[in-house]
């Protein structure tokens, strides 16, 4: 649960704008979006590692090129 105070002149549109900014830094969306439908373990772990070969791809290779 997000909790925002509210100060004595916060207007509607700065709570808002707090709630918006909350809500991205703590990935609330990215975890109920995950949530929706099950993933199997192996193929989360696959994606993890994937990602991360490519990552390390473009960091050789930015390491080269320098």
């Amino acid at each position: 649960m997000i909790i925002i105070n509210r100060g004595p002149k916060d207007s509607i549109d700065k709570m808002l704008k707090r709630y918006k900014k909350k809500v991205k830094r703590t990935r609330l969306i990215q975890r109920l979006r995950d949530g929706r439908e099950y993933e199997k373990p192996s193929s989360v772990k696959r994606k993890i590692k994937t990602a991360a070969i490519y990552k390390q791809k473009i960091k050789t290779n930015q390491e080269k090129n320098s």
